[in-house]
């Protein structure tokens, strides 16, 4: 396998512009004989869609869900990053970049950050036309607000909406294609495979998928000359995290399996402002936006005896003194306060319920303090603001936010992590094209607050309609791909194996059987595997604690291949069957996580290992040897999988040490 960035030469600010001049372009008369397939209807792919289908081209569009509205892109919340400078605090393009690659502590491809931050003006300037209602100061003008890892305001925002309402606006030009023509929508379908057959010159390429429609069951064939992969991350591999239950990452794994690198699995991120676990029956978590640490304080109690006394319930947080709280993220990192970045923040609180000082029943929550906000704004602005997020956090809780601090805690909530792609977001097969949180492109070991819409929908509206057409120049002479031959028929077959398969396991241990009592839910070998997950390789990870992982990973995949049950049958609506097999997906998945973890002597961003971190507990990075994108390719299952490099080389940004304080 080679790793070809294909980075184009010339100056960093040269270079996206460089690239579109010498692009190869397609005939206006010719798209109209092209076919793309786009699985996912987040912003990434609802935004790619509906550009690529005004463009011309035909464009097949996959939904897991019964509409691209109720995409996991809809649960955003705090806003999406662009480099307008409206407030005149010192922001620039040059300074989105530097904030962005600091943020991914070094750990991201130079180019790919730098046109991502260069095309952010232009993504705020086609929403407003969409219609998106950003919030507006008092003479009219867009509004920004503040975000973790940066010294500006360059945040825009609708409330607490702001996914929603940038959604609701790819849907409305996706639905504008699909009324034209250019667009088929298929809802309620599940990408199972992708069909890779050799050109004549031998070349392997993406021709299409198996799809699985989820309402009857049945497998369809859908072909293409060229795939875009857009349905997210893997974060669910935790099972406990902010991502909605139906968020996986299955379509990015069989992309992998069929020969697509995955990159840099072990890049995790911890959000560090999510409602804390309060029982055994949860399947997800809630995101409270990051926003709310632009008034919000962060603080325990310095005295233990007052920690222990509220998780027993004799005291509240009201009766803390002022001088007993430890607002500690003020305390270490004075220049960024509250607003260090999520993996920092993370690793603090951690830290602090570690050490004992935690609040709530079970020890493992921090207090976030709108007290001083209410105080020095009054009680009309802070809900002017925030008012949809403290009406959520109320209903969820049972606790009023104006009255009392909310209760947070880290969760699981995104993957920096996912198949690689070269400067083009093509993926080490030709014709496969993988965007937004799919792609590991823009952000390093630790995403930014605010800047996941910004990535998808750059990567939608400005980036795929570019570079798909420059290699979709050459598929003209191709002709019509048909869903046919032997290359689709085996991809059918091997889903059909292991659906089959999947389906069988119950069958030696019928209801009725002395043996009935070892056989379990899907969920529940779910939840084994996110408990391992989260315990051995979460906000912490050391040696030891990944090779206890990867030997439980093991066992419980074993068990699951033999006690798993699954009613109903496959060709039919069996939602059962879909999250078994999405979970044996997310077993291989695993041990990837934990083998390149392993690997990755050092820590940087989201990926903290004990035996590397500084003397005050932070990330101590290994430039010399761990300077470079790990990118797996698949050998079979149970086979090790073979780390190749891309070595990351910055020649316009100087390479210094972390530092928030």
């Amino acid at each position: 396998m080679t790793l070809d960035s294909k980075i184009p030469e010339g100056p960093l600010n040269e270079k996206w512009t460089r690239y579109k001049s010498q692009q190869k372009l397609v005939n206006p008369a010719n798209k109209r004989k092209l076919d793309i397939i786009v699985v996912g209807t987040g912003l990434a792919g609802a935004s790619a869609a509906a550009s690529l289908g005004a463009l011309g081209f035909h464009v097949d569009i996959f939904c897991i869900q019964d509409s691209p509205r109720r995409a996991h892109s809809i649960a955003a919340q705090g806003g999406i990053n662009a480099a307008k400078n409206y407030q005149n605090d010192g922001d620039s393009v040059e300074r989105l970049f530097k904030d962005t690659i600091k943020g991914g502590d070094y750990r991201a491809r130079e180019a790919n950050v730098y046109r991502l931050a260069e095309v952010s003006g232009d993504i705020i300037d086609q929403c407003v036309a969409q219609g998106v209602p950003f919030a507006r100061d008092y003479s009219g003008l867009l509004d920004n607000r503040s975000f973790g890892g940066a010294q500006v305001s360059r945040t825009f925002y609708a409330r607490g909406q702001t996914g929603q309402q940038l959604l609701l606006g790819a849907y409305g030009a996706l639905s504008r294609e699909i009324a034209r023509g250019t667009v088929v929508l298929h809802e309620r379908h599940e990408m199972m495979d992708l069909v890779v057959v050799p050109d004549k010159d031998g070349k392997r390429r993406a021709r299409g998928i198996i799809a699985r429609n989820l309402v009857t069951g049945e497998l369809e064939r859908y072909a293409a000359h060229a795939v875009v992969l857009a349905s997210g991350g893997y974060g669910n591999v935790y099972y406990l995290s902010t991502n909605a239950m139906n968020s996986n990452g299955s379509a990015a794994w069989v992309c992998h399996r069929r020969g697509a690198a995955f990159a840099n699995p072990c890049y995790v991120q911890i959000h560090p402002t999510c409602i804390p676990v309060h029982g055994d029956y949860q399947s997800k978590l809630t995101l409270m936006s990051e926003s709310l640490r632009n008034d919000g304080r962060i603080w325990v109690p310095k005295n233990k005896e007052d920690a222990e006394a509220i998780r027993r319930g004799e005291k509240g947080p009201l009766d803390i003194a002022e001088e007993d709280r430890d607002y500690y993220l003020e305390r270490r990192y004075p220049a960024f306060g509250n607003l260090v970045p999520r993996d920092v923040a993370s690793r603090a609180a951690k830290e602090r319920c570690d050490a004992g000082y935690g609040v709530g029943p079970t020890g493992l929550a921090v207090y976030l303090d709108f007290a001083d906000a209410i105080k020095r704004l009054g009680r009309d602005v802070v809900e002017q603001k925030y008012g949809n997020l403290f009406q959520m956090y109320q209903k969820i809780v049972d606790v009023d936010p104006y009255e009392y601090p909310m209760t947070i805690y880290p969760a699981v909530h995104y993957t920096m992590g996912g198949l690689w792609v070269d400067y083009e977001l093509q993926t080490t097969i030709p014709g496969l094209f993988a965007a937004g949180e799919a792609n590991f492109s823009d952000h390093g070991a630790n995403r930014l607050g605010a800047s996941a819409l910004m990535q998808g929908l750059a990567d939608g509206y400005f980036v795929l309609p570019y570079t798909l057409q420059n290699y979709l120049a050459d598929q003209i002479y191709v002709g019509k791909i048909k869903a046919e031959g032997p290359e689709f028929d085996e991809a059918e077959a091997d889903v059909r194996a292991r659906l089959e398969n999947l389906m069988a396991i119950k069958s030696e241990y019928p209801d009725n059987s002395e043996s009935s009592d070892r056989q379990h839910s899907v969920d529940h070998y779910h939840k084994a595997l996110g408990k391992v997950m989260w315990e051995y390789c979460g906000m912490a990870r050391s040696r030891e604690s990944l090779a206890t992982a990867a030997a439980k990973i093991a066992e419980l995949e074993a068990d699951f291949c033999q006690h798993v049950f699954i009613p109903g049958k496959a060709a039919e609506m069996n939602p059962e069957l879909e999250k078994a097999y999405r979970l044996a997906d997310y077993f291989e998945l695993a041990r990837l996580i934990v083998a390149d973890a392993t690997q990755r002597e050092e820590s940087c961003g989201g990926h903290f290992r004990i035996e590397h971190q500084t003397d005050d507990g932070e990330t101590l990075r290994d430039d010399e040897h761990f300077m470079f994108v790990s990118a797996w390719e698949y050998k079979g299952h149970n086979q090790p999988e073979v780390m190749h490099k891309e070595k990351l080389n910055y020649e316009h940004i100087q390479i210094v040490k972390r530092n928030y304080k």
